[in-house]
């Protein structure tokens, strides 16, 4: 009798925690979109030459009107969207995220999502703007967008500059002339004109880093012998840096043709 009393309470208090878990699902308030962002700057004036030396100064700051949801009460995050001008957003990138109504961008920030947009650096680029918004923080619950206004910005290179310096070159020692980079195939590559004389390679105009050939077999090697040019001429150079094979070029080897 006293085991069937227990039984009896313990479907009971099951019972009551499913009415209790049903009901406060039941009494949640659905959400739903009430009101869109609205971007208020930067706007169609905003225009900007984007260099490597100013990479963590604020580049600009954007504010928005919030969006407005119903329902209850849950996390609203917005993200900062860029795409090439005129492609609807086909290929957007997000700057940054916030839950604030209002966030500074660096110069950096925007020169990255430029660049991961697919634009090649040092052109001027029309670029579409926009705020999404979303409940929660995965980015896919309920999105909204805002108007978008055009900006123009030229982006810089980010990634590391190589150049080519020596007596073979027009600058001779004094100076580097920069290798051109392939964000494709993640090659570096010159065509110019060479005398005879000799050449290395230096990263970011410095000793620091450079490459010879000590075996003068189009191997690179760090620190190693100045590289013959013997005849005068026209010759494209191309050199993988990586640690790894590029384009079919092995790694730490240079071609030259």
């Amino acid at each position: 009798m006293k085991m069937k009393n227990i039984m009896c309470g313990l479907l009971a208090l099951i019972s009551l925690t499913t009415i209790s878990c049903t009901d406060e699902i039941t009494d949640r308030e659905a959400i739903s979109i009430a009101s869109t962002p609205v971007l208020l700057t930067p706007t169609n004036t905003f225009s900007q030459v984007l260099t490597k030396t100013n990479a963590t100064n604020i580049c600009t700051t954007f504010v928005w009107e919030d969006a407005i949801y119903n329902g209850t009460t849950t996390v609203v995050t917005y993200a900062i969207e860029l795409a090439k001008a005129g492609t609807n957003f086909a290929n957007p990138q997000t700057i940054t995220t916030t839950t604030n109504r209002f966030k500074d961008v660096t110069v950096e920030e925007l020169n990255s999502a430029i660049l991961a947009a697919g634009l090649f650096p040092n052109i001027e680029h029309s670029l579409d703007i926009r705020i999404k918004s979303f409940v929660g923080t995965v980015g896919t619950g309920l999105p909204s967008y805002s108007n978008f206004y055009t900006i123009s910005a030229t982006p810089y290179p980010s990634w590391p500059s190589w150049g080519i310096i020596g007596g073979a070159t027009i600058t001779g020692w004094s100076s580097d002339t920069d290798m051109d980079y392939d964000l494709t195939t993640g090659l570096y590559s010159i065509t110019m004109a060479f005398s005879a004389g000799e050449i290395k390679f230096r990263l970011e105009d410095s000793w620091s880093i450079n490459f010879g050939d000590d075996g003068n077999n189009l191997s690179l090697d760090a620190g190693g012998a100045n590289i013959p040019i013997p005849t005068a001429g026209t010759y494209t150079i191309i050199c993988n840096f990586d640690s790894v094979a590029h384009g079919g070029i092995p790694a730490k080897t240079y071609t030259i043709q």
